[in-house]
């Protein structure tokens, strides 16, 4: 990867690591979301997509990840402004929106256990997707946001 690629080029002349890269590793776009169509609200939960590894905050099927949840959204350099949900510690977040990476990012602090530590990530509070039934999603709503 080149070095500081973060600082020195857009979100759209990465390369496919270096976009990777960005990750930091909290699991919250993992999260699953329900959308209000009357009111234009997204409810966010604390209840994590079926393929998510709530200890190590990985995709457990990462490169089969849509032939097993088809609904699975894909974030691109186009999609990062539209996702607004996306928290403001994220890395593409913070990248497309022209700030720093926060210093315990793993790029910064060759550290991928410090987002946990830092609390940003979900592993403290996430429950999985297959241990939730449907019909109990709503009952682990922790955020409504505007879209």
């Amino acid at each position: 990867m080149r070095e500081r690629f973060w600082e020195r080029f857009s979100l759209e002349e990465l390369t496919p690591q270096e976009w990777e890269a960005l990750c930091d590793g909290c699991g919250q776009c993992c999260l699953l979301k329900l959308h209000d169509d009357e009111t234009q609200e997204l409810a966010v939960l604390n209840v994590a997509c079926k393929l998510l590894d709530i200890s190590s905050c990985q995709c457990s099927d990462y490169a089969n990840r849509f032939d097993s949840v088809p609904d699975c959204t894909q974030l691109t350099p186009a999609l990062v402004k539209e996702f607004t949900w996306l928290p403001g510690t994220c890395g593409y977040r913070r990248v497309a929106e022209g700030r720093k990476l926060a210093g315990w990012h793993p790029l910064l602090s060759n550290d991928a256990e410090r987002v946990h530590r830092k609390g940003v990530s979900v592993r403290h509070f996430a429950v999985s997707q297959n241990d939730v039934p449907e019909r109990k999603l709503e009952e682990h709503i922790i955020a409504v946001l505007p879209m």
